[in-house]
């Protein structure tokens, strides 16, 4: 790859990053592909080393198994509020945390399955989170009924200030089942 100056080669993360950076919103590794000629491999891996290169600073890579963006960090979302002049209202419910928390750390999960595990019907907390594209469903299971199951979505990852699942704390042991599941 090379740009309009002669003998000026554009690596490959230089490419990557640059369209995540001009994108201003989640970009699909197939769509970087395609404009970049790269593999996705080659896609996947200078992503890798782009948000490595951005750890510990004021913006980082958020992607997911299909997408990625450059994205402000969490720790500087008040100054990144004020800057923009935004109000850090619209906090969810602890019922609706309570059903997120459950949802990220059980994933997929059926609406039961969150019963069972909350002691109270989940259908407002799902209806809010669904509303705010926070989770999503993903599936069914192939049971009596077929009943849904609910994962978390990209804005998830963006809302929490995640690069992906892999970031959300570590539970703690008690809230663990030997098998390594969270209790319900």
């Amino acid at each position: 790859m090379s740009d309009e100056n002669p003998g000026v080669a554009v690596t490959n993360d230089a490419a990557v990053e640059a369209i995540l950076f001009v994108a201003g919103a989640s970009v699909e590794v197939r769509r970087i592909v395609e404009i970049t000629g790269l593999g996705t491999d080659a896609v996947q891996a200078a992503l890798d080393r782009i948000a490595e290169r951005h750890r510990g600073w004021g913006i980082q890579v958020q992607r997911d198994a299909e997408a990625a963006s450059l994205v402000s960090a969490p720790r500087t979302a008040d100054i990144v509020a004020r800057f923009l002049g935004m109000a850090t209202t619209g906090r969810l419910s602890s019922s609706a945390l309570e059903t997120l928390a459950i949802i990220a750390y059980r994933q997929p999960v059926t609406r039961a399955e969150i019963e069972s595990i909350r002691g109270v019907n989940p259908e407002h907390a799902l209806g809010t989170l669904l509303a705010r594209s926070l989770i999503a469903e993903i599936g069914r299971r192939e049971t009596v009924g077929r009943p849904a199951t609910f994962g978390t979505t990209f804005a998830f990852l963006q809302h929490f200030g995640f690069a992906s699942l892999d970031d959300l704390p570590e539970l703690p042991r008690d809230l663990v089942e030997p098998t390594g599941s969270p209790t319900p």
